[in-house]
């Protein structure tokens, strides 16, 4: 019997199957855009992918200098899609970010009238650059954008166009002059991303391609459009019940008040993983899925997506932080622990 076997119905129309088609080769070539201005980095260019597939808001983590902001202006380059970016200060107040209303006059009659000026945020591709430099009220102002993809200013609602997405970028959190993101805006990031130090070839191939004049021609192999169709296609990818327990079952695992974890996660965790990782696990299986031309999803895919799911949403205690171990450690022992459900359960 196959185990990725499943009850809903498959991916079966001409249009879907062509549609699933063009997101294997859109990543292709989105991916070939990219690595004309980004060296190496993988890993981090394929869960940005995800993030646009599947329509969700991603987290860069990693020190200065590592391509974080060139990464998210240079898809939305590729992609033809509106760029702002919104550099996160102390002083950023909430308005900067979603606009406010202004009194504007009439030269020829003197009357004045309220006339609401937009926000950096109304943009396809917002980066919140910095985003833990300035203060938890400022983040916060993302919150509705984020997960309603609209903004409400004095009582009025916007909606943003689609498609709409948010890339903050974070430095560590032990770097001077920072403020930890509240629980409630960390949990509506679908990857936390971490962008390291690239190897030494990659490195020497950075500082010759960054020294040199640099002027590449980059194409746009897809449409906004085209990622708005692709992210109803994600959702239409079916899921077996083995593998949607296996998700669901590794979340619940990470939660030290919950009856499936395990001491060490009672020892170690302050919080765990809520519903949107499990919800997160899935839709990004299936983006990864269709990207490798595959119409289910597998226990591997679920796997694969564990650590940038989960390391955000999983938090630490102090004993843990005393003991040296990471969120990355303990997404590890969860991999370890939490067996794959036999197909039929």
């Amino acid at each position: 019997m196959n185990p990725y076997a499943s009850d809903l119905v498959a991916l079966e129309s001409p249009d879907d199957l062509a549609l699933a088609d063009r997101i294997k080769v859109g990543q292709e070539n989105i991916s070939a855009e990219l690595r004309k201005i980004i060296i190496g980095q993988d890993d981090v260019i394929g869960q940005v992918l995800l993030t646009l597939f599947v329509g969700g808001n991603s987290l860069i983590v990693g020190v200065p200098g590592l391509a974080k902001t060139l990464l998210v202006h240079t898809i939305a380059r590729v992609l033809d899609l509106k760029f702002s970016r919104i550099q996160f200060t102390p002083d950023l107040m909430p308005s900067d970010i979603t606009g406010t209303d202004l009194v504007q006059e009439n030269v020829e009659t003197g009357s004045r009238k309220m006339v609401f000026a937009p926000g950096p945020i109304f943009a396809n591709v917002v980066l919140a650059d910095e985003i833990n430099r300035t203060p938890p009220k400022t983040q916060s102002a993302l919150l509705e954008a984020m997960q309603e993809h609209r903004v409400t200013i004095q009582g009025r609602t916007y909606t943003l166009d689609e498609p709409f997405y948010v890339f903050a970028t974070q430095n560590p959190i032990e770097l001077e002059g920072t403020y930890p993101l509240p629980e409630a805006q960390l949990d509506r990031f679908m990857f936390h991303i971490v962008i390291e130090h690239p190897p030494y070839d990659e490195e020497l191939s950075v500082v010759k391609a960054t020294t040199a004049i640099q002027n590449p021609t980059l194409e746009q192999p897809i449409s906004g459009a085209d990622l708005v169709a692709f992210q109803q296609l994600v959702r239409k990818v079916p899921v077996a019940e083995a593998v949607m327990r296996y998700a669901l079952n590794l979340v619940r695992a990470s939660r030290p008040t919950s009856s499936d974890a395990s001491d060490d996660i009672k020892k170690w965790v302050a919080f765990g993983g809520s519903v949107r990782a499990a919800q997160y696990l899935i839709l990004g299986g299936k983006a990864r899925a269709l990207t490798q031309g595959r119409y289910h999803v597998s226990f591997e895919d679920i796997q694969a997506l564990a650590h940038p799911v989960l390391r955000h949403r999983v938090l630490t205690n102090f004993h843990a932080q005393s003991q040296g171990m990471t969120s990355d450690m303990i997404i590890d022992k969860l991999l370890e622990s939490v067996r794959m459900p036999k197909s039929g359960m």
